[in-house]
């Protein structure tokens, strides 16, 4: 996607697959990531049960050998599993924060109104199990271990959606996101307020203080990372001292951080300074571009691809192999699925998590009239509530503080065996749904809720340039740059895809990217002036075979070419005739958020994908089957 940018010059169609394949959006990358990361965290489970079973004096010794960091007299000394599970983990709830932001800020929250359903299912999904493990642990010696029953794996639940709940539409991703964010939250808050011991309260109100110094520093508008390290830092000492558990810190550090789309004024800065340290490499001028081109990007999206890496490839798989190794043995597991605290734990999540998520989701429709609805069907609901009974890194993390000994162990079994259950019941809830006739898997699946519209401008029959049936139910509309050599990529894909489809509209607009491609903004107009004698997608196409050549004289030459009225042509070009138009799809681009070329919108929702025609057509086959569930 070119944002201000050059890139190489069109390819053969054989490289386009390629290079559109390589360009992620972040939810996608967060996505690709978790797949990724919940096979490392499967292989370190392993590990890490082979290695307490082969011998478990040298996993306990290990993870539980003392180091120490000191500065001065000052000194801070854990073992290390509490390393692992108060420290690092800081840093993967932090991700989580950050995704969720993201979703607040960029996706279909940003509607607030759509708040209201998965904050009422994340309660759901966390009430609900945690009364199953009351109901089968009451009277008993284990029932302060509630909290173990809670909380989703938010990471590695979505990492296993991807692996076995293929079919289900890309939308419950983000939706089950916002869900089970919402009971990390409260999960920390009971970590912090239930399973927290001799709370110190100076440290305490010392830790509330920084992390309202951090709000404050936001509001003044600093940009400079290492404040809000220092902040968060600190904020996570004084926690930590204060007998709180301190990871907490992550998860609000990751919810302050803003995410944003980039601005088109903020991508010409860093366009200008790249070109003044292209001019004169100095330096100065060096750090300069590379803080340019840095503050371009939201800070959200920065510390996403920074640390979303390191804790889904590292942190959370060395989580699991200090945290997941138990002795399974025959007779301590008979005696183990013989215990409460082992069913309690299975029955909440495979049980209440579903039961919770899709039964408070299906109440808030019911009391909304319909007016809040999930944002995908009712069975892609259900898929999402059993995967979320994966309560892997937070359950163990409040096992490790609720439990000891046997009982500890009893949890960690249950804790590992309803992440398997849960997965299996995805599975089946997948291959339940694709026994449905067509119809009803359709809507099943995608739901009937309206998209949130990204596109600010709706498109105009008598103003916009269209090609393709007037009433179609799809409508792709592509902004883009008649120089810029990713438009020039895509612009075979939008045919090919046109003469696939009988029942799909394409609707171009200008976006020209004067300040890195220097003639976008004259073949723009070549393109008016076209159109004022009816030639536009002529003219189009001749554009996007020659963008190597936009000069004037080339632009003549190209009229003549489709048989204009050159003299007509020559004198629109002169007069600038068709600015007015250009200015008015600018400015329909600002307001959608639209920075870079080519950015796409698939009846009236942004393409977030990559722009090769596999990907393409899937966004329209989902855009046809909603209009027909709409009809």
């Amino acid at each position: 996607m070119t944002e201000r940018r050059e890139g190489p010059a069109a390819g053969p169609l054989s490289d386009r697959t390629a290079w559109a394949r390589s360009l992620q959006t972040p939810l996608r990358e967060f996505l690709r990531t978790e797949t990724g990361g919940a096979v490392v965290l499967l292989a370190a489970t392993i590990a890490a049960l082979v290695w307490a079973n082969a011998s478990e004096a040298s996993y306990e010794g290990f993870w539980t050998t003392q180091a120490s960091l000191r500065a001065g007299r000052h000194a801070l000394s854990m073992d290390l599993r509490t390393w692992v599970n108060s420290g690092l983990m800081t840093l993967f709830f932090l991700v989580v924060g950050l995704e969720a932001r993201r979703e607040f800020d960029m996706g279909e929250l940003r509607e607030r109104r759509r708040l209201a359903l998965p904050l009422a299912a994340g309660i759901g999904g966390m009430v609900v199990p945690v009364a199953v493990y009351l109901a089968i642990n009451a009277g008993g010696p284990a029932l302060h271990g509630w909290g173990t029953a809670m909380s989703t794996d938010t990471a590695f639940a979505l990492g296993m959606l991807t692996l076995v709940g293929k079919r289900f539409p890309g939308r419950l991703h983000a939706y089950l996101l916002t869900v089970t964010v919402v009971d990390d939250l409260v999960a920390l808050l009971v970590i912090a307020t239930v399973y927290s011991e001799d709370v110190s309260a100076g440290p305490l109100l010392t830790a509330a203080g920084l992390l309202g110094v951090t709000l404050l520093v936001r509001a003044a508008g600093v940009a400079w990372m290492p404040v809000y390290a220092v902040l968060g830092v600190a904020a996570w000492l004084a926690l930590n001292a204060s007998g709180v558990e301190p990871i907490v810190v992550g998860l609000a550090m990751g919810l302050l951080t803003y995410a944003y789309p980039a601005a088109r004024t903020d991508l010409e800065r860093a366009s200008e300074v790249f070109r003044l340290f292209r001019e004169q490499p100095t330096p100065e001028l060096a750090r300069s571009a590379r803080t340019g081109v840095a503050a371009a990007i939201s800070p959200n999206e920065r510390l996403q691809q920074l640390y979303h890496p390191w804790t889904s490839y590292v942190i959370v798989p060395l989580f699991a192999l200090a945290n997941a190794g138990i002795p399974v043995g025959g007779g301590f597991l008979r005696h183990a699925f013989a215990s409460p605290v082992t069913l309690g734990i299975v029955a909440g999540y495979v049980i209440g998590k579903p039961a919770g998520i899709l039964g408070l989701s299906w109440l808030v429709t019911v009391v909304s009239r319909g007016r809040l609805r999930p944002p995908v069907g009712w069975a892609a609901v259900g898929g999402g509530g059993a995967i979320a009974g994966i309560g892997f890194t937070a359950a163990l993390l409040i096992a490790t503080l609720a439990f000891t000994g046997d009982r500890l162990a009893e949890a960690k079994v249950g804790i590992l065996s309803a992440a398997l259950l849960a997965s299996v019941l995805t599975w089946l809830v997948v291959r339940v749904t694709a026994l449905l006739p067509a119809r009803p898997r359709v809507v099943a699946l995608l739901g009937t809720a309206e998209s949130v519209i990204d596109l600010a401008a709706p498109v105009d029959d008598d103003r916009d340039h269209v090609r393709g049936p007037e009433r179609a139910p799809v409508t792709v509309v592509e902004y883009g740059d008649f120089e810029c050599p990713y438009c020039g990529r895509a612009e075979p894909v939008i045919r090919e895809l046109l003469a696939g489809q009988g029942d799909v509209r394409y609707v171009w607009r200008h976006l020209p990217l004067t300040d890195v491609h220097p003639q976008a903004h004259l073949a723009a107009q070549a393109a008016e002036a076209a159109a004022a004698q009816d030639a536009f997608w002529e003219m189009h196409d001749l554009l996007f075979r020659h963008q190597d050549a936009l000069q004037a004289r080339d632009l003549v030459r190209y009229a003549g070419e489709i048989g204009l009225d050159v003299p007509r042509f020559r004198d629109d070009l002169r007069r600038a005739a068709g600015n007015a138009r250009i200015a008015e799809d600018v400015d329909s681009a600002d307001l959608s958020g639209v920075s870079g070329t080519p950015t796409f919108f698939v009846n009236g929702r942004r393409h977030h994908g990559a722009y090769d025609l596999e990907s393409l057509r899937h966004a329209v086959a989902v855009a046809r089957k909603r209009a027909a569930i709409g009809a």
